[in-house]
């Protein structure tokens, strides 16, 4: 039986709120006689601004008050960025839909100069991602690497009313806000892999509510979804988190799905990167493979490194 009311969870930034409100009149198209509001919650994540993501646990910063909220009933399903999510859920959620991904590249966006290349020798490029810097800092070691945190619009003031020459941005959260003027350049993946789920939605709810999983079904893209179930399986074999500089593509045709890897040290001297191929029906495989292989080739030593200093 289809639900009068949907309550749907989402941050508060400018961002979550656009994507929450997609879905939101997404439902209420194909669903015209269900009611639905949002629900704004505030994670941990968006109280800690001033210490780098790295430091203060990673992923599931920006999820884990939501993801509370679906389980005791308070919403009844919620609207996250793909790549904020841990790769094991809680016990009880399920990812029920993965709308058409937005584009996944990263999005160079400067003052003045009109690529990576043409910044100048030492310039301060703002970003809090490691894997962002981490890539920066393999091209380009004369760069300094501020970190950067806040919503997408903070950081762009910062930009424009700081000493940064530029910063690294999603290019997704810029298109969806009708941004795209800010972009100097877009970061091809040779230059600037993306992290894994970068651009797709994630859109979360009980596991084994029928009633919700058909209200969600017309927002399924089944390209987005085994894309993102090679990227976050790789991510899973890897155990990673933000406190590492991974990062994952993958990419859907002709039936074969695609997937590239890396795991780079923090100064971005030493990549490891590869790459895999196979049938759709074998994504998550695939993604495992993947890591098997990066894991064999250096990125365990790097992994387990990174992780001694961590603690």
């Amino acid at each position: 039986m289809t639900p009068n009311t949907i309550r749907i969870g989402t941050r508060g930034s400018q961002l979550a709120l656009w994507q929450a409100n997609w879905v939101k009149s997404a439902i209420e198209h194909h669903a015209p006689g269900v009611t639905v509001s949002l629900d704004i919650i505030k994670t941990k994540g968006d109280k800690i601004l001033d210490v780098p993501l790295a430091k203060v646990g990673g992923k599931g910063l920006f999820v884990k008050e939501i993801e509370e909220a679906i389980l005791d009933g308070r919403i009844d399903l919620a609207v996250h960025s793909m790549k904020d999510m841990p790769a094991d859920l809680p016990a009880g959620l399920a990812i029920t839909a993965t709308p058409r991904r937005e584009n996944p590249l990263d999005a160079l966006v400067a003052h003045s100069c009109h690529s990576l290349e043409a910044l100048p020798f030492g310039a301060i490029v703002g970003t809090s991602s490691l894997r962002r810097s981490a890539q920066l800092l393999h091209i380009r070691p004369d760069l300094h690497i501020e970190p950067l945190r806040g919503n997408l619009d903070t950081r762009l003031k910062k930009l424009d009313t700081t000493h940064l020459d530029a910063i690294v941005l999603a290019a997704a959260g810029l298109i969806r806000l009708g941004l795209s003027h800010r972009i100097t350049s877009m970061l091809d993946h040779e230059t600037m892999l993306p992290a894994v789920g970068q651009g797709a939605l994630c859109i979360e709810s009980r596991e084994n509510d029928a009633a919700i999983d058909a209200l969600l079904e017309p927002l399924e893209d089944p390209s987005t979804r085994i894309a993102v179930t090679a990227e976050r399986a790789f991510l899973d074999r890897l155990e990673g988190g933000c406190q590492v500089p991974i990062a994952g593509h993958a990419v859907v045709a002709d039936h074969q799905v695609s997937i590239t890897g890396l795991v780079s040290e923090l100064d971005g001297r030493h990549i490891v990167s590869a790459a895999a191929a196979g049938p759709c029906d074998n994504a998550a495989a695939l993604g495992r493979q993947l890591a098997e292989t990066l894991l064999d080739r250096g990125a365990g030593e790097i992994l387990e490194r990174l992780e001694r200093n961590a603690e």
